[in-house]
């Protein structure tokens, strides 16, 4: 394991054990509303996915939720009738969902793993991939793609929630100070930064790298939306910091 991949997995254990929002897991109440199919899940920190980026009905189909652990997105696919797996490289947020799972008496298969390897399933294993913003933390994206490719069935769907830089270009969200690309591991001023932040390891990627890179993969883009911080001057200035793609195979 990359050295930037392991110090990642220890910061997001320590969050989730602070009590760090997106790791924790969803309630009974919101579990029970998505088995009456009222449910809305993120990608982005603030707009619900679109409810027709996804067939009418996901019951029975295989879907991965990649870097989608801490029991948030996944329970309310489960309780929609998919067949789910989550890869997600915390041991913390793996346990989250296995305890929700175990709590609300669904299946779930868990895999703890570092995404920048290639993905450990077969060829066409699923129908949809979902991922939540985490490519932040690793620092080359285009063979994730490929690998989300390969791993879909022709037809599947890959939903991806990304960011488009403007977080890394300030430090207090109100002077441009830190230049782009940001790359801690080139950049030991980037790096004493997230160490003092404690924000473990994170990239900046460009549209270039995330959207081109899906379509070079092989994936059409079939639609795309922004978002914000969801808090801070940014957001309050309604300035978009991460954007959400759909794609398929």
């Amino acid at each position: 394991m990359k050295e930037y991949v392991k110090i990642n997995r220890e910061t997001i254990d320590r969050w989730v054990e602070n009590g760090w929002e997106w790791g924790t897991p969803i309630s009974h109440e919101t579990y029970l509303k998505a088995q009456n199919n009222e449910w809305d899940v993120l990608l982005t920190p603030t707009k619900p996915m679109p409810h027709n980026w996804f067939p009418k009905s996901i019951k029975g189909l295989n879907l991965l939720g990649l870097a989608s652990g801490g029991a948030q997105q996944m329970p309310i696919f489960a309780a929609l009738g998919a067949n789910c797996t989550v890869l997600d490289n915390s041991k913390k947020q793996i346990e989250n969902e296995i305890e929700f799972a175990k709590k609300e008496g669904y299946q779930i298969h868990t895999v703890q793993y570092d995404m920048t390897e290639p993905l450990p399933f077969p060829d066409e294993s699923f129908d949809i991939i979902f991922h939540p913003v985490a490519i932040c933390y690793i620092e080359e994206v285009e063979g994730l793609f490929k690998e989300c490719y390969r791993i879909l069935r022709k037809g599947g769907i890959f939903v991806a929630g990304l960011d488009n830089g403007i977080n890394y270009i300030t430090t207090d969200e109100t002077h441009i100070d830190t230049p782009l690309p940001f790359n801690p591991l080139k950049n030991p001023k980037q790096m004493e930064l997230l160490q003092k932040e404690d924000s473990g390891v994170q990239f900046s990627h460009t549209l270039e790298e995330q959207i081109g890179g899906q379509l070079k993969a092989g994936f059409i883009l079939t639609d795309i939306f922004d978002d914000t911080n969801g808090a801070g001057r940014l957001h309050e200035m309604q300035i978009p910091a991460y954007f959400a793609t759909r794609a398929i195979k």
